[in-house]
């Protein structure tokens, strides 16, 4: 079970402690605020009020220890900054950075920040995805520039084999799996599996994607 370090317990900070905390991680959670550190405590294993500046009070809870940490703190950025330079100094293995400008997610990588989340941005282009194609499903970014989608099969794809529909040479998209729901002894299933060439897309089906920003956005969107 890995032991996660979440320091800053605004809206994402606590949404994203209760949910490692929901998946099975060790989570500590810190805050300077007791307020939102008693709004916390029962749903994850330590929850602790403390200055995440004080390299003392970090190493007093063996923040020093743990498998990953996240800075999500909001709005002091001077504080993200030390908190980030200290965990990096402790030598935790991932630290992951909560910024709210790009000039802040740049600063962070070059403090040695392994990974850097804008969750504003990401939340927007992802509806701006979503709005602008109303099959999609969900998507995650994977790097810049590459996503990977899930996206109900349009009525162009549906009755038509793969090998009939070349998306890879019409689109220049990979299919990863197919999300298919089919009846069950207890009610409706869904399978999940990798497609052969002579696979028929069906008209409920989900299907998985990986490909560049522009190949996806080719896809189509009726």
């Amino acid at each position: 079970m890995p032991k996660v370090a979440v320091i800053g317990l605004g809206r994402f900070g606590t949404a994203l402690s209760r949910r490692l905390a929901a998946a099975g991680a060790e989570v500590l959670a810190i805050d300077r605020d007791g307020r939102l550190v008693d709004e916390i405590k029962d749903e994850v294993d330590v929850a602790v009020r403390l200055d995440s500046t004080d390299r003392q009070a970090l190493l007093a809870q063996e923040v020093d220890k743990v498998d990953a940490a996240a800075v999500a703190i909001g709005e002091n950025f001077e504080a993200s900054l030390l908190t980030t330079v200290l965990l990096k100094q402790f030598g935790v293995e991932r630290v992951i950075c909560r910024a709210q400008t790009s000039v802040h997610a740049e600063i962070f990588q070059q403090i040695g920040a392994d990974e850097v989340v804008q969750p504003e941005q990401e939340t927007g282009a992802h509806l701006a995805r979503r709005l602008a194609n109303p099959r999609l499903v969900d998507a995650f970014r994977l790097a810049d520039g590459l996503t990977l989608i899930e996206f109900s099969a349009p009525e162009e794809f549906q009755q038509k084999s793969l090998r009939h529909l070349a998306l890879r040479t019409k689109y220049d998209v990979n299919l990863v799996v197919i999300r298919r729901r089919q009846a069950g002894s207890d009610g409706t299933d869904v399978r999940v599996f990798s497609p052969s060439p002579e696979e028929v897309i069906q008209p409920d089906d989900i299907l998985v994607m990986i490909g560049s920003d522009e190949a996806l956005a080719r896809l189509p969107k009726e």
